[in-house]
């Protein structure tokens, strides 16, 4: 059986040839006529390779379904979310409770000491017990503001819905980009890498030139100034795939893995393929319109419990009541009575009728939220079907434009080798070959993006989108891909 570290040194070897392959490629595939730009080559991508998977060390393969998942098990926001919805949830027996039944008990139990004399009543001097309890029912017969409180904490139930639908939908569209923005950062650095490795055998075949009396000064330099260009912009590479790999596993709250990449696939657009549809999708289902329209109709609610603040309130009560010595000593009295009461606000100092205004305020600034959210919603749902619209036609492009460049680097390699092209022409080919490869993969995972970005627009996303983008990647062949 294999050990974990041989394999990851398999796995290593592995890269470093395929490094060679991916060199002998770029320089036409002849070794003969090639001098020593191959072995230059070679050496600079095999370098490469296996500092990359020295410091890598053991890795497990992770596709976008279960870095999803792990990210929706650990989000604090998922957490905070639902948290709000069972404080929302809890609010609706809080605000019935003012309709219900009330019972109440209470009792006491006191030693006096008393000094009575004259009247009725026979002379007591000294100390006597005392005592009572009593059980009381209040039934609310008629109570206006509690009957809106209750609505307004149906309301709170269903905004809160919305906001965790928003929370998931929205998560899930960051992990889907966090996912494709770290392989899109990794293809940076391949065509990075590959391009300054080749660079580097031209100017190595431009600087034996020179030193042999075949070549100028001037090819040698620009090459050089290519080379350097090439390597800075491979350190650029490798810093942005550090930062999308800290951003993805902020939100999987884990490190990052070797990911599943690509498959080739037909580009795709959007279906239906028109923008209206689409609008009146995300006006009904985008949660975070649903939150909105909730939570104008909480500040509707709030103004009628203002409002009704004012309003009489009806009630009924009983009483069972017991006393011992807490009239007089020694007397005793039992009674059960109940009573309607009528309770009317007259004058509270003004605050009923400021609650009223405020409440009415709060009302009129969540319409104009809504208004303004719903506007947004549109445009931001339009935006996202012509960017998937679009996408099919870049990747298309994209990937004609990398076929022509290859197809030129060859041929202008093969120029050079007879004569027919110079150092600047090779020079140029190459760094348009790379060019082509970075503007093909941002073309590749963005149109596979934009499926994702306009299913959050119009509100439908949901975990079957992520299992369907999931089919379109495949495990990496050198190492083993962990459990589903």
């Amino acid at each position: 059986m294999r050990t974990p570290r041989f394999a990851g040194w398999l796995a290593v070897y592995g890269a470093c040839l395929r490094g060679a392959v991916i060199c002998f490629r770029h320089i036409g595939g002849d070794v003969r006529s090639v001098g020593v730009q191959f072995p230059v080559c070679l050496r600079a991508v095999v370098f490469a390779a296996c500092v990359a998977g020295v410091i890598s060390g053991p890795v497990h393969a992770e596709n976008l379904l279960q870095v999803y998942r792990q990210g929706m098990a650990a989000s604090p926001l998922i957490a905070e979310a639902k948290a709000g919805l069972r404080a929302d949830r809890a609010g609706r027996p809080q605000a019935r409770a003012a309709l219900l039944p009330h019972v109440s008990a209470g009792a006491s139990a006191g030693l006096n000491n008393a000094n009575i004399s004259g009247g009725f009543f026979p002379s007591i001097s000294g100390p006597y017990h005392s005592d009572s309890y009593s059980v009381t029912l209040t039934q609310p017969l008629y109570n206006g503001a509690a009957l809106s409180a209750l609505r307004v904490a149906n309301s709170r139930i269903r905004s809160g819905r919305a906001a965790l639908a928003y929370v998931e939908q929205s998560l899930a569209l960051q992990i889907t980009e966090g996912y494709f923005g770290v392989l899109q950062a990794e293809a940076d650095v391949r065509v990075a890498r590959e391009e300054a490795a080749l660079l580097a055998s031209v100017y190595q075949e431009a600087h034996t030139a020179l030193r042999i009396g075949t070549g100028d000064i001037i090819s040698a330099d620009e090459a050089k100034a290519r080379v350097d260009a090439a390597r800075s912009r491979l350190v650029s590479a490798r810093s942005a795939l550090r930062i999308a790999q800290r951003r993805l596993s902020r939100l999987t709250q884990a490190p990052v893995g070797v990911l599943w990449d690509v498959t080739s696939f037909a580009p795709r657009g959007p279906a239906p393929d028109r923008a209206g549809p689409w609008v009146a999708m995300a006006l009904r289902n985008q949660p975070l319109l649903k939150e909105a329209k909730a939570q104008l109709r909480v500040a509707e609610g709030e103004v009628q419990v203002a409002r009704r603040a004012s309003w009489p309130t009806i009630s009924l009560s009983g009483v069972a009541e017991h006393s011992l010595g807490t009239l007089f000593p020694g007397m005793e009295v039992n009674q059960v009575g109940a009573s309607v009461n009528l309770e009317l606000p007259i004058y509270a100092g003004g605050g009923i009728d400021a609650a009223e205004d405020r409440a009415e305020a709060q009302a009129q600034a969540r319409r104009d939220g809504l208004n303004n959210l719903e506007q947004g919603v549109r445009l931001h749902t339009e935006t996202a079907f012509l960017t998937l619209q679009d996408s099919v036609a870049k990747l298309k492009a994209a990937a004609a434009a990398r076929r022509s460049a290859r197809v030129s680097l060859i041929a202008t390699r093969r120029g050079y080798a007879l004569g027919a092209r110079s150092v600047l022409d090779l020079l140029t080919a190459a760094s348009g070959e790379a060019r082509a490869g970075r503007d093909y993969y941002q073309a590749l995972y963005h149109q596979i993006i934009a499926r994702v970005q306009l299913k959050a627009a119009a509100g439908v996303l949901t975990g079957a989108d992520i299992v369907a983008i999931n089919a379109l990647l495949r495990a990496p062949r050198a190492i083993k891909p962990s459990g589903h």
